[in-house]
């Protein structure tokens, strides 16, 4: 890189624009929005498409609810030639639909293109030719005038060959390729002159496209742009106004939401961003970006998955993982802190609400993706997205301090393994840690009895290392007397019980958080079963085998634990 780039580039000159208005505009509709995938998209392909996954790439579209699709350039190739001759003579163009071509401002293609067209029930013919001075001067050796006289006489072509096929609804358009680089009063004479040929009205509108061919500037100067030329072509009720941008500078999207902004009407462009060079502006997250903010795009990715799947099928180029809306890992957090907060935001999130779930601009379920990716862990993970996952696929709500000391173990086996661990892998960890350990105790069954004095009598059958023994105890409730029965150093600090499950075959789980009643340390322990009771004493034996385990001293006169 150079030490001094101004020596080599120079900034691009700002739009004497007084009173600018687009930047105090707010979007409360969508553009119109045409899909040039088939295209400008599959002329960017290493590959182009053919005639089969065009047609189901064109399906996609119709399902999606574009009406109106750039189909092919149809006098570059007899591929293209032909892909448009099949789609009419198969009836294949819904009604509603109206399929565009494009061809360069030369007789001959226009021609080409005209009989590619034959008797299609709507079309637009979209010509252009470069404007820009570079353009005119080093690549086509024409002046101002040399360059409109191209655009007229195309212009004319197009509508003497129209006129031959009245029965087709026509609809013409004309871009002044590389406009953000040509002069705005160029661009302005220009478009004029070509809409004085072809005379459109409010009914029959034209369609005069701003293609920034190459991104040059910030998106605020192409928004000035734009509104200079709203503000300034001639027969303006009678004209759609549109803008097709590049991405070379990174900013397609921002230039587009600017453009309509600054008055644009419609938006060409891709899924995905496919395109020359760097890419179209990307028609998924412009789309989204609207519905994120309230307002219906007019078109359906409710199934965004299977739109993908498609998409790369067809074009054969991947999706990246952090692709807005759309990536795998998009709606994916790892650190320990995001998911903490996503968590809390969907324990307290209303079907009806406004949605406010944190780091989520957009529900997943709105576009068919499900809460699988949300929260995944890795060795940034913290507490809230492993009890997330626990509560999201096992039903398991864990009390925050238990939430604490298992992110601590789950911590301890990621630093070891060095890998994600999945939902599946956080519950048999859970499953080995708390539910699984069944030594130095194990629990074979119990009876529990009334007793009017003294409140609950149990007795319990426990299988230790020297063989089975029956425990006895008393005390208010079922867990009192069951750790009166173990005659050791503990005290519980903390229960909690749940239902995991609904109906007659639900499950009870129970949290305990036990410790020493002359000694710090804590421990938890978790049972799970059908039977309340039993879940409870589980529990119980599930921490106490984990303080012994963590040479916790629990022993108090009884020795069967020594």
């Amino acid at each position: 890189m150079l030490n001094h780039p101004q020596t080599k580039y120079q900034p691009f000159a700002p739009i004497n624009l007084p009173q600018r208005t687009w930047i105090d505009k707010v979007i409360t509709h969508p553009p119109i929005w045409l899909s040039t995938d088939l295209r400008d998209g599959n002329q960017a392909l290493m590959e182009p498409m053919s005639a089969q996954r065009k047609l189901e790439f064109f399906q996609l579209l119709v399902n999606i609810g574009f009406k109106e699709i750039e189909v092919a350039f149809p006098a570059a190739s007899q591929t293209d030639f032909d892909f448009v001759r099949h789609l009419i003579e198969a009836d294949l163009i819904p009604d509603d639909v109206t399929i565009q071509v494009l061809t360069q401002g030369r007789a001959d293609l226009i021609r080409r293109t005209f009989a590619a067209m034959q008797g299609v029930k709507r079309g637009i013919i979209h010509v252009y030719n470069a404007t820009s001075p570079v353009f005119r001067q080093h690549v086509f050796g024409l002046d101002r005038l040399g360059t409109i006289n191209l655009a007229v006489s195309a212009a004319k072509l197009i509508k003497e060959l129209a006129e031959e096929q009245p029965q087709t609804q026509w609809q013409f358009q004309y871009s002044p390729e590389t406009f953000t680089a040509t002069e705005l009063d160029f661009a302005k004479d220009i478009c004029d002159q070509v809409l004085e040929v072809w005379q459109p009205t409010p009914e029959n509108p034209a369609i005069i496209n701003l293609p920034a061919t190459v991104e040059v500037s910030t998106p605020n100067i192409f928004a000035d742009q734009v509104e200079w030329m709203h503000r300034n072509l001639a027969r303006r009720d009678s004209l759609i106004l549109s803008v097709h941008t590049h991405n070379d500078r990174g900013c397609a999207i921002a230039a587009a939401e600017f453009a309509q902004m600054a008055g644009a009407d419609r938006v060409e462009g891709c899924l995905f961003g496919n395109g020359e060079r760097t890419g179209n502006v990307d028609l998924v997250t412009l789309a989204l970006n609207l519905y994120t903010q309230g307002i219906h795009p007019g078109l359906d990715f409710s199934q965004i998955n299977d739109v993908a799947r498609i998409v790369k099928e067809c074009t054969q180029l991947p999706i990246h993982p952090r692709h807005p809306y759309v990536g795998d890992l998009v709606f994916t957090a790892f650190s320990g802190s995001h998911q903490d907060a996503i968590k809390k935001g969907f324990a307290v999130q209303q079907d009806d609400a406004i949605w406010q779930v944190p780091y989520l601009p957009l529900d997943p379920a709105d576009i068919g993706r499900s809460y699988a990716s949300v929260v995944r862990v890795n060795s940034q993970s913290g507490k809230g997205g492993i009890s997330f996952l626990l509560e999201r696929d096992y039903n398991l709500i864990l009390p925050r301090r238990l939430q604490i000391e298992f992110s601590q173990i789950v911590q301890k086996s990621m630093d070891n393994h060095g890998q994600e661990m999945t939902s599946t892998d956080i519950w048999q960890l859970f499953s080995q840690e708390y539910l699984q350990v069944s030594t130095p105790i194990k629990y074979i069954s119990h009876t529990l009895r009334d007793n009017d004095e003294q409140g609950v009598e149990i007795s319990t059958q426990l299988q230790f290392e020297q063989g089975i023994k029956i425990i006895s105890g008393q005390g208010n409730g079922p867990i009192d007397a069951f750790v009166n029965a173990l005659d050791l150093d503990i005290q519980v600090y903390h229960y909690e019980e749940k239902s995991r499950t609904f109906g007659s075959k639900s499950e009870a789980i129970c949290c305990v958080e036990i410790g020493s009643k002359s000694r710090d340390g804590s421990c938890h322990g978790v049972g799970i079963h059908p039977n309340i009771i039993t879940a409870s004493l589980l529990a119980i034996i599930s921490a106490v085998n984990r303080m012994v385990a963590g040479d916790i001293a629990i022993c108090n006169q009884t020795a069967y634990l020594a």
